[in-house]
């Protein structure tokens, strides 16, 4: 390298590294044997990509090669053989029938988001809620408390759900085992609903249900310790219904998600709708028209995207309601 870069003669090298200069100038010898080892540490490496120089050394004595280990070792680097890192294992990935990026939830039963949450009892043991909320009514449909809740169990829930609502149109979930297993999207293609799976490790596209769990961590699972888990499924289950039925939602003008959802099926039912755009100047269609709930926030915020809301002259109730995009 001196000799090299710094143009230096083989003398003054030599003397620089106190390498005596035969050294320097004798040819290594090389094994009969050395390009076959080299081959069959290669052939190893490839066949073995999780064992290092110790198990081939061990390996090749079997064989029968007479070779030490410091050899092995030597060879190893210079053919530039090594352990790769261990990477982390491949996920299966949900498939979306939709974009989950530009869904956006326009009525009731339109979109069902879906998520788990943990805890635990006083004895250490697991605690799993399956949350399954309505995006544009923010109403918790179901919150299920079990020990163990997997694909066919999250399955058996939205099917006793669709028994009491109907179907939704869209489910959008993350890419959990529980949610891209076979089962869920079986169910999915046969009760004729759509799939938005959000993006891995990205759970603000999911804003909804992620909303609702920390309320519940805030106001139940982080105050409440359970002793059992029947003791659980009641405070949850209380807890839910007190949420539906009475806890004002900001979103929602201060109503209760099931008191806005009841007050906006009966303005749909009665015709009070609000045509709004997304683009000033542009006319209202079926899938700009929102309902009489999309008046303006009770802290006096504009309606969003520009839109311009008017209501019928016959409806004398103002309901609100802001839509998240």
């Amino acid at each position: 390298m001196l000799m090299d870069r710094n143009e230096l003669s083989e003398r003054r090298a030599c003397q620089i590294t106190g390498q005596h200069r035969s050294t320097q100038r004798r040819e290594p010898c090389v094994a009969q044997d050395d390009a076959g080892l080299r081959a069959r540490l290669r052939r190893f490496s490839k066949d073995r990509p999780r064992w290092g120089y110790r198990r081939a050394h061990s390996e090749l004595r079997e064989e029968g090669w007479q070779v030490n280990r410091k050899r092995v070792q030597r060879l190893w680097r210079e053919e530039g053989l090594r352990v790769p890192v261990r990477r982390r294992k491949r996920y299966r990935l949900g498939e979306s029938t939709v974009p989950g990026k530009r869904l956006a939830a326009a009525r009731p039963n339109h979109v069902w988001a879906l998520d788990f949450q943990f805890d635990q009892t006083a004895d250490g043991r697991i605690l799993k809620l399956l949350h399954v909320v309505d995006e544009f009514t923010r109403e918790a449909l179901e919150v299920l408390c079990q020990r163990r809740i997997d694909a066919d169990r999250t399955v058996g829930t939205l099917e006793a759900l669709v028994g009491q609502r109907g179907a939704p149109e869209h489910v959008r979930c993350d890419n959990g085992p529980e949610l891209t297993a076979n089962a869920l999207r079986d169910w999915c293609r046969f009760s004729g609903a759509g799939s938005a799976y959000i993006e891995p490790g990205s759970p603000w596209q999911n804003p909804y249900v992620e909303s609702f769990g920390s309320r519940i961590r805030d106001e139940l699972l982080a105050v409440e310790q359970f002793s059992c888990l029947t003791e659980a499924q009641v405070m949850v289950e209380d807890w839910r219904e007190d949420y539906n039925e009475r806890r004002p939602h900001s979103a929602l003008a201060m109503m209760a998600p099931a008191k806005f959802a009841r007050a906006w099926r009966q303005a749909a039912a009665e015709g009070k709708v609000i045509p709004f755009t997304d683009r000033p100047g542009s006319p209202p269609g079926p899938d700009h028209d929102a309902p009489a709930a999309l008046l303006r926030s009770p802290y006096g915020l504009a309606p969003q995207h520009a839109g311009s809301p008017t209501l019928h002259q016959e409806n004398t109730r103002q309901l609100s309601r802001q839509v998240d995009r």
